[in-house]
Parts: structure tokens; sequence; C-alpha cells
């Protein structure tokens, strides 16, 4: 055929592109070195070389918003609402606050106060639950979302007779469109015959004559047909166990519970009914042999019975009428018991002869007995009316809970539902002393079992001899023998019914241990259930979250067997006195049953004629907010008699002690043996102990300590340790600037008290781990007080930043080691995760927030105050500054002025911070700062910038002990920067002018220094390295919302720079690449990764990333006739302007295509890991809904335009395209990478 006669579309193809692509692929299969990309100078700068990002301000500077059209406005900047303050009010359990009443407190009282009522302070990056990090794409939401697609209908899948028939139904057709569905099958026109079927119709349009811009719209018309707006969903989810950037809210701190079992008791009756019978329950475990909980007191006595006491009795409040209780149990064990204690009226006689009745008399012997019976009643009723407020030891007996638990089965304790199973990637947990005591016995969990009433039938009578613990103890383990010696005694016959099963979650009418009503409580007149407070058995490690201050008074034993004279028959008035006159006996001793709420005294059951007693008592006590050095216990110690004889009173006082409950300053408990004085105590007694032999006085047996007793709190005020006591002691008195004052033994003065705060922060490492983790919210507050505001002495600020900060790195250390068993899957504390999420704020600058809703939202910048994305941020510049965008049109103070308040900001010593070190300009490992003089100085110390100046100057003990926890350092940081923003008023600052330069330049150190460890540790330590490398991801990628994004990328370069220089020299490389890679999926994880990425820069390509087939061939001008747009063709691949524009996608498609190279080292984990992260972010951009948008998404889909020649050159590894070779060789990269990419 002529050249003049050709048809018109053969002018229009493109012979040489074919030719080329041909030559392209020949080289490629044939393994030339031209297609590694590891070194190859097409890109300009080699991929092994991280180039220099743009300076991400400026850029915005010289390229407003308004430049770009519509929903790409929202792509050039940060939305002006990204950073917001909530304040999340304080969950209360009860109805009341239960805080105290009275109108003066110390400062120990006040700060604990304030600690338990104020609402959490929380910064939030209101986007970030957009990201993968809180929005992790799993398996269950893939397949949610693949529900909702259109099935997919080819013509190959349809068998002849489906094509023809005009009635086909949808359920015959063999689909795709979801991973689920049937495969299609091979070759279905293999199977037509098809000299059977009918001619198809014609198609005359084939031949006519249409423009290529026709064709390309008709072609662009059906591209869009019953296209999925989400193509990712077609594809697996991600791997999860890739994911190192998925992270969780810590939970709020709550006040801790055990498994929790509610005790009902129903009815107890005995074989005959005479007086009122009083019980006792309380938990005890044999194991450890330690009482486990506080007592319950019931009384299930009959109208009848009670009415014998009438004489004694006042109105009984509501709270003592409770006959329900609920016990916590934090460390369940089979050698747990509920013993039961029952008391009885005090009579003349001792226990035997006392409990003989009940052993001997039955019911059906009433009418026999009637005689008996009836003296019986008179002589009860006599004594009830003479000695109502005595009672005396009666019976006791113990049930064995693993029993109950074990006989009334299981249910169902080890189904997991589906929907409270946690993702694999939260399930890492390290199993703790909890877990080990729930998992070792399944018997005994008692957080699921079916209820079980019980039916008591035998109790055994006390012994007056054998009433302390110890002895129970021993009981308690004979119980469990077959050949028990308690079974052998005579039992005291009665019928005790109670009900035990799993509390429930929310009961109703329910008391806290303080007697607050707690949620809900629907009426005020309904017989309440008492929670118990639980003592563990062992230590638990959890802050105190609410206001508690309980005394507990166990009087052990008395010997007063020397004391001459008729006493016998002992009892015990215990009185909390506010001063020494007998009316300052304070209402603060809990009542037991059917009394009253608070007493003014409290009593001893009697041993009938005993001069050596021993005692089971507990005494429960609300102690005042402000405990003061008047504040004492007084024991008073009486002979009563039983028998009324004329001239002789009911109750003789034969001694007298007390305890001072302040000793220089703290709270005393423990064990104590007193002396006791025969006279009454003179006046101003009770500022001395009874150890003080005081002139005039007789004492019971010379002097010695006769009188045993032992005093236990539970308090969230008063830490029972002496080295917090003596922190929290030292910091209120500098708070106060209350001078002189004694510190145990010695006066301390203005001149001394330097030394002995600094001593004090060395000794917290000293302190218990128990209390301090209890306290450590109030350890952790005081700190950082000391660190942001200096106390001043004699009229001079006394820097202790670095005292203060390497006390807060040990604190945090013992911290993290008690709880080493609940960490998370990164190593995290919960408990130090929550204190910076929830509670941490920065003294003195409480924001003005509103109360009344649950949860209010504080706007620091005023651009937007709705909760969805502004339309247009520039529009928006009329009201305000962004809070983001670097703006110029603030206007700086003079030089004289900044430099002022630069130089008036801190006063420090930094001869050894980074100036000295390779990390400062000019040294060999310098990171290139952008930053402008800082116009927003502030005369008081910085929390964040305390901490990174201390951190990089700190000696290497203390830098150990913060590089363990590292995280915790970064967060802490973190959200004091988002509070001096946002506090401050400085989001609408430039982002260059936010920080001062020096912060900034200890920020580079310190990111450097760490960095360097990473490295340095990755053969060493590589769990730590692992660690710190995510931190510092972490820090980076939250730097990126809060200061200079230039600033923070030239960190990211600079660490990159680290790495590559340790890879040349580093004898397992495929380690460091690793934690590279997982360093760059976390960065690339910002919820504002494609703004972070610039995408609306002009460099970027006007046409369609993914133009048809039909289409490209038809375009006459574009390759045929000119050369390529360098710009464009850049775009394409990862070149040099590629990577500087876009630098973290660069970072990370370069991580890909180096992962990819066939000389990489550790080529299945990286290529796992980086197709993993790929995937993960472009299925993220796919559920984004600010992506939505068609112009939106294709400007997203241009960060990834090097993927397609990235797919092209690495196509002959990923394939072998020689068919008669393929049942011989395996790829190269792994098949689930094959369809990865």
């Amino acid at each position: 055929m002529a050249a003049a006669e050709r048809r018109a579309f053969a002018h229009k193809i493109n012979r040489t592109v074919a030719a080329e692509v041909r030559k392209q692929v020949s080289r490629e299969r044939s393994g030339s070195p031209h297609s590694s990309r590891r070194s190859s100078s097409s890109l300009g700068v080699p991929l092994m070389e991280v180039i220099e990002p743009l300076d991400f301000e400026d850029v915005l500077l010289s390229r407003p918003p308004d430049v770009e059209p519509g929903p790409l406005r929202d792509l050039v900047e940060f939305p002006a609402d990204d950073l917001e303050l909530l304040r999340q009010p304080r969950e209360c359990r009860t109805t009341e606050p239960g805080i105290p009443e009275d109108g003066k407190l110390d400062a120990q009282a006040r700060a604990a106060v304030e600690m338990y009522t104020e609402d959490w302070v929380i910064v939030c990056r209101r986007y970030q639950h957009l990201s993968a990090v809180y929005s992790p794409i799993t398996t269950e939401t893939q397949r949610e979302r693949q529900k909702g697609l259109t099935r997919q209908v080819y013509e190959q899948d349809a068998s002849g007779d489906e094509r023809s028939g005009p009635e086909d139904t949808e359920d015959s057709r063999r689909c795709s469109g979801s991973p689920e569905d049937t495969p299609r099958g091979s070759g279905a026109s293999g199977i037509f015959d098809l000299r059977n079927l009918a001619a198809d119709s014609l198609l005359p349009s084939l031949l006519e004559r249409a423009a290529p811009e026709d064709v390309d719209r008709r072609n662009e018309a059906l591209r869009r047909q019953q296209r999925p707006r989400a193509l990712l969903t077609l594809y697996p989810a991600p791997d999860e166990d890739e994911a190192v950037e998925r992270c969780s809210r810590p939970e709020p701190p709550h006040e801790h519970f055990g498994q929790r079992i509610l005790v009902k008791c129903l009815s107890l009756k005995f074989e005959i009914e005479i007086e009122p019978i009083f019980g006792i329950l309380a938990l005890y475990d044999v194991r450890e042999k330690k009482k486990i909980s506080e007592n319950f007191y019931f009384d299930l006595n009959s109208d009848s019975m009670k009415g014998l006491l009438r004489a004694h009795g006042t109105h009984p409040a509501i709270s003592t009428l409770a006959r329900s209780a609920i016990f916590s149990v934090t460390y369940p064990s089979p050698d747990i018991f509920l013993v039961i204690k029952l008391e009885k009226v005090l009579q003349q006689g001792d226990i035997s002869e006392c409990c003989e009745p009940y052993m001997v008399m039955k019911e059906v012997d009433t009418a026999k007995n009637k005689e008996k019976l009836e003296k019986l009643r008179l002589a009860a009723e006599q004594f009830c009316t003479r000695l109502g407020r005595y009672r005396m030891p009666f019976a006791w007996t113990a049930v064995h809970l693993a029993n109950i638990v074990s006989s009334a089965g299981q249910a169902d304790r080890d189904s997991d539902s589906e929907g409270e199973r946690r993702p694999a990637w939260t399930e890492r947990r390290r199993r703790g002393p909890q877990d080990r005591a729930n998992s070792g016995d399944d018997a005994c969990s008692f957080s699921s079992f079916r209820p079980a009433t019980l039916t008591v039938t035998n109790f055994f009578k006390q012994e007056a001899e054998r009433l302390s613990d110890e002895d129970l103890f021993k009981f308690l383990a004979d119980m469990r023998r077959p050949s028990s010696l308690l079974r052998r005694l005579r039992p005291v016959t009665a019928q005790l019914k109670i009900d035990i099963s799993p509390a429930p979650e929310s009961p109703h009418f329910c008391l806290s241990p303080e007697l607050l009503h707690v949620k809900p409580y629907p009426d005020p007149r309904g017989r309440p259930t008492k929670e118990i407070l639980e003592f563990p058995a062992r230590e638990v490690y959890a802050p105190h979250t609410c206001y508690r201050n309980l005394l507990y008074v166990y009087p052990h034993s008395l010997n007063f067997s020397s004391r001459q004279g008729s006493v016998r028959n002992l009892v015990i008035r215990i009185q909390f006195m506010a001063g020494e006159d007998p009316s300052q006996a304070l209402p603060v001793i809990f009542g037991k049953s059917s009394c009253s709420e608070f007493t003014r005294e409290a009593f001893t059951p009697v041993v009938y004629h005993n001069k050596s007693p021993e005692f089971y008592e507990e005494f429960k006590l609300r102690l005042p907010a402000c405990v003061t050095e008047n504040h004492h216990l007084l024991f008073t110690f009486y002979h009563v008699s039983c028998q009324p004889r004329p001239g002789t009173a009911l109750e003789t006082p034969v001694g007298f002690t007390w305890i001072p409950l302040l000793h220089h300053g703290r709270l005393r408990t423990g064990p104590f043996c007193l002396p006791v004085s025969v006279d009454q105590p003179p006046p101003s007694y009770s500022v001395l102990t009874p150890d003080v032999a005081l002139p005039g006085m007789r004492w019971v047996d010379g002097h010695k300590g006769v009188f045993s007793v032992e005093l236990t709190a539970a308090s969230s005020v008063h830490p029972q340790d002496p080295h917090l006591d003596k922190f929290f002691t030292l910091v209120h008195v500098l708070e106060e600037g209350a001078f002189p004052f004694r510190l145990k033994d010695t006066m301390v003065s203005e001149s001394t008290v330097e030394q002995e705060l600094r001593t004090s922060l060395t000794t917290l490492r000293l302190a218990s781990p128990e209390p301090l983790v209890a306290f450590s919210h109030h350890v952790m507050d005081k700190l950082v007080h000391l660190i942001i505001r200096p106390p001043v002495i004699g009229g001079q600020m006394v820097n202790l930043g670095r005292g203060a900060f390497e006390a807060m790195a040990h604190v945090v250390s013992l911290v993290h080691r008690s709880l080493e068993a609940v960490q998370d899957a990164r190593g995290h504390c919960p408990l130090l995760a929550a204190y910076v999420h929830y509670a941490f704020r920065l003294p003195g600058t409480e924001p003005s927030l509103p109360g009344g809703a649950p949860l209010v939202t504080v706007q620091a910048a005023t651009l937007a105050h709705g909760s969805g994305r502004p339309t247009s941020l520039y529009l928006a510049r009329s009201k305000s500054i962004s809070s983001s965008n670097p703006d110029l049109a603030v206007a700086p103070g003079s030089v004289d002025d900044e430099v002022s308040r630069i130089l008036a900001t801190k006063g420090v010593d930094r001869s050894h911070s980074w100036v000295n070190s390779a990390y400062a300009p000019g040294g060999s490992k310098a990171v290139l700062r952008r930053a402008l003089p800082y116009c927003g100085a502030d005369p008081r110390q910085l929390l964040h910038e305390e901490l990174a100046l201390q951190w990089v100057v700190s000696g290497s003990a203390v830098r150990e002990a913060v590089l363990q926890h590292a995280w915790f350092f970064f967060q802490l940081m973190v959200k004091s920067m988002a509070l001096h923003l946002l506090l401050g008023q400085r989001l609408d600052t430039p982002r260059k002018l936010r920080f001062p330069g020096r912060f900034l330049d200890d920020i580079a150190a310190l990111v450097g220094s760490v960095g360097l460890e990473v490295i340095t540790r990755v053969h060493k330590d590589a769990e730590l390295a692992e660690r710190l490398n995510a931190s510092l991801a972490f820090f980076l990628s939250d730097l990126l919302s809060l200061m200079d994004r230039g600033f923070v990328f030239s960190l990211v370069r600079a660490h990159y720079k680290q790495v590559a220089t340790r890879l040349q020299s580093a004898p397992n490389p495929a380690t460091l690449l690793t934690l590279r890679m997982d360093f760059t999926r976390i960065l690339c994880s910002h919820e504002h990764y494609v703004t972070l990425n610039l995408p609306c820069c002009p460099l970027s390509p006007p046409a369609s990333p993914s133009p048809s087939v039909s289409s490209t061939t038809s375009q006459s001008s574009t390759f045929s006739s000119q050369a390529p747009d360098p710009k464009v063709t850049s775009m394409f691949e990862l070149s040099g302007p590629f990577r500087q524009q876009h630098f973290l996608a660069g970072l990370l498609l370069t991580e890909l295509a180096l992962a990819l190279e066939p000389e990489a080292e550790g080529t299945f984990l990286l290529h796992k890991k980086a197709i993993s992260a790929v995937h993960s972010l472009l299925c993220s951009h796919d559920t984004d809904p600010r992506y939505a948008d068609a112009t939106v998404k294709a400007r997203v889909a241009e960060l990834y335009l090097p993927l397609l020649s990235l797919a092209r050159d690495t196509l002959p590894r990923l394939h072998d395209f020689a068919g008669e070779k393929l049942a011989h060789h395996q790829p190269t990269v792994n098949e689930r990478d094959y369809y990865g990419i």
C-alpha cells in the first residue's frame, strides 16, 4: 500500500516508543546491570544518599492555600483546628465527691484534694484517628468493607447458555470482586460449541472515524462505570505483624479492684432464741497468713431480740443495716476462707458456760425445757439491760471459697467472645503475679461461677485462750485436713444461710468503704450493700485516684497479770481525740451493725475473768484531712462488773495509754507495745509518747510494755514511707515558707533546707515500690514543679533542675520495674503512659475551662470552631492567623526586645551542652537549622526545654536510666510543648518562631545522641535498640504537629545519614536496615502524611496518573513529536526533585526500591516490611474521608507514581517470563510480596 493511501490512524502509531519498550524489556531480561537503582546516575542523586528536603515553611509561605482550587486547598496546610485541648471530667464513682469538709487544710491535704478532684487535661490531635496509628485496617474491617462492593461479572466468567439466555439470574453466575468469591474458571471459551452459537451482531461503529479526544472521553467514561470507590478494598488486609506504628490510647487512671464476690447474709437461726447474736465476716488467706479484707458487721436478729437493747442504742443509721457485702480479691487462691464470727451480749460466765445451752437444747425439746428457756430469757434480758453496750466472743466458722466455686461450677470461663478479643498487635503482654495467680488454678477464679446458696450448720465455740489471728490460721489450716481436730469437737448448732455469687458490674444501693453512695443509687431508703475494702495479700501497684484517709486499729493483747486487785473482766475503750479534754473526742469511729454511722467511742469484746486477754477486734476510723500534733488515740482500760453489787460501779478505769498520731510530721502506723499508766494522764500528755516516764505517775508492771496494738492506714494522703514522707514534707514546707521546722530529730532552717531537699531527691530511689507507685502522680507533679519553678530560699532562686531530673529518671525506672508484668507491646508502662496523657499539666497554667459539659473543647486558635475540616484555610485568615501556617503577618518585636527576652529566659550553665558536642553547628554531625529569633519567650522555665537540656548534659548513669524509658520523656516533652502553645495562645505564631533556637539546638543534639545509641546498641541490646528506634520515630512524628517541619525533616535526614554511615561497616546490615524501615513507617503514619509531602507544588505533572492504553496510543503529539518534559518524567521515578519535594514519600519508596535490589541484605524480611508499609499507607488513604474527592485522590496518587517505574524495573525478578523455566526456578521475590506489588 502506498504511503499516501495509508489510513489516517496509522500515522499516529508511535513505532519509536514500541521499539524502545522492546529494547528496554530485552535489557531487563538479560539482567543488565543498568537496571540497578542503588547508584543509578539517571536519578541524579543515588538512592543511598538522603537528599536535603525543601524548607517546608518557606514553601508554604510562597504558595498560599487559595492558589489551589476547591478541595485541594485542604492539602496545602494542616487544618486550623488540628491541635486542641480537652478537659475530660474525672470519673467519680460516688454521688458525693468524698473530699473533706474541713475548712483549713495543710499543704499535704490540700495537694491531695486537688490531685483527686481536678479533671484530666488532654492534648488531642483532632485528625490523628484517621491515621493507621489508631485506625488500623485489619482483616475484620476489610471484610466489612467488602460486603458493600458491587459484584463484577465478566463475559468469560459466564457460560454460553447464560450469555444467550434472556433470564439469567445473578446467583447462577460465577463472579469476582471479593477475595472470598469462587475463582474464575480457566478458558471458558474452550467449551463452547461455536457452530451452535448464534451469529454476533455487527458493530457498525467500529470502522467509523472518531477524534482522539472523543476516544479519550469515551474511555474515561467507561473507566468510571461501576468503579469501586476504595480500590484497596479488593486486596487482602495489610500484614498486622508489621504494623509497628500502631498504638492504643491508655485507659484513664481508675481505682483498683480485684475479682469481686457478693455475699448476702439471708438468715441466722439457732435451736433456741433467747438473746441477740451479731455477726462478722472477713476474708483470710491461709497461705499468706494474712487477713485480706476489713470486717463486715451484720445483724440478722428479729425485732423482738433487737428490742432487748433499746436502752443502749440510738436510732440505727441505714448504712449499719446492710446484710450484703462485696469483697474484692486481687490474688485469688485456693487458701482463702470466708471467716464468720459470732458475738453476743456480755454476761456472767465464761464462753463455754454461755455456749452450753445452744449445744444442749434442741428446738424439738422446747416444751420439755420451757422453764429453763424462760429462765435463760430472763437472765439474757437482764444482761442486755445492764451490759448491752459490751460484747463477748461466742462462736465461729469458716467457708472454703475454693470449694464453693468448684462445686458451683464454672460458667464458661475459658470462652472468649469474638467482640472482646484484641488485635494481635495489642495482645503481647507479660504475665505478672496477678496473671499467674489467676491462671495457676482455674478453680480459684472468683470472677465467673454459678451463684451458690449455703446453709452453714456447724459453728465452733470460741476459746478464751485462742482468740488471736495466729490461732485462727492454725484452725483454718487444720480444717483442710481430712482428719481435722475441729471435726471432733461438739459444735454449736445453728443455721446460717448465705448467698455467694460474682458481683455485678454496677450493683444498686452500694456504699463505698467510706460509706459514700456508689452510682447508681436509685433510692436512699433502700437497704444498702457495702463494698468491703481489700487488704491485698501481696503488693498491688496502682496509683491512688480518689481521696481515702482511713485508719484501722487492731488491739492484740493486754497483760495485766501483775495488776493487783479485782481486774479480770477487761475491756478497752478507744477514742480519737483532737485534744486532751474529754469533750474533744471526735465522732470518726465507724459504727458496726444496727447503730449510729459514726461514734465517739468503741469497745473491745470482753473475755470473762481473764487478766491477759487476747483480742481479734478491728476498729475503723476516718482520719481528719489535717492531722495535727494534738490528735491522738486514747485507750482507757476498764474492769466491768458483770454481777450487780451495791456500791460497785458498772465499769472501773484501771489503766490509760495513748498514741500521738503524728511523729515529726509523719502519720504513726505499725505495731506498738505500750506501757499502761495506772493514773489519769497529766495535762499536755498527748505531745509525748507513753514511753516517756512522766514524774509522779504509776505504771503497770514497772513501765513495761503490756498492751500490744497495731495501726494500719489505708490513705491516699499519707504515704507511710520515710523517703516519700521526707520529700513531701520538704516540698510543702518550701511552698508555705514555714521556717524553721522539725524534720525527725533535727531542726531545719532556711540555710539547711536546700541540702536536705537535694538529699531527699537522691534518696527517692530508696522508697518502697508499692507506696511509690501509689503516690507516683504526686511525686511526678512535685518533681515537675521543682524543675520549672525552682524554689526561692532566702531571696535566692535554687536551681534543682538536675537533681529533680535525675530523681524523675530513677522514679520512672522503679515504677516501670514494679509494673514490668503489665507492659504493652512496646514495653511501655500503662501507668506512666496514663499519667502523661491524662494527669500531667503545667503547674500554675490551669486554663479557665468551662464546666458542665462532659467533654469540653478549648479552641486555642480561632480559625475554625466546627468539628469538621474548614473548607478554606486561607479565607479564614481574615479572622485569625492559622495555627499551623507560619504567616509572617504577625509582626515580631524589635531585635533588641527579642534578644532581651531570649537572654532573660534562662541563666543556666551550658558548658556541658551540645555546644561542645559533635552535633553543634560546624561539628562533624551538625544538623542544618533554619530557626529564626524566638519572639515568644517566657520568664519562667519551661519543662520541655529543661528536659531536653538535662537529658543532653546528664551523666552516664542517669542517661542510661532515661534511655531505658526514653518514650516517657519524649511524650512528656511533647505534651509540655503542646500545652505551652495552647495555653500561651502561641499557635498563631509562625512555626519558626514558636521555640527558641537554643531549644532547637538541644533537640538536635538529643535526636543525634539517641540515634547514635540506636546504631551502637543494635547488636549488643537489640530489644533496647528497637524500643529507642520506635520512640525516636514517634517523637519526631509528634514534633511535626508542633514546630518547624523543615527543621524536623532536617533531623530525619541527619538520622538517615547516621545510619548510612554505620551501614558501611556494620557486620549485619539487615538488622539496621530493618530498624530504619520501621523508623520510616512510623514517620509516614502521621495523620497529615499527604500534606507533609507538599502534593500541590508546581512540580507535580498535570496529566492523569493512570491513562488507558487506548488513550495513550491515540495521542498525536506527546511522545512521537517532541521530547518528554523533564519535570514530568522526574515525577515518575525516584529523582532528586521528587524526593526533595515529597520527602517522606521519597524516603518510603526509596526504602522499597533498595529492598528490591538483587544484592539487598536480608531480602525476604526487607521485602515484607517495605511492601507492607506501602500497602498499609495506600489502604489508609483509601479509607480516609478527607481524600474522597476525585481531584484530591489524584494528587494523593501522584505521590506513588515512582511505583510504576519501580514495578517495571523489578518485574524480571518478580516473575520468570521464560515459560519453560517457570517450573524449575523460584522467583526471587516472595509470592505475597509479588501480589502486593
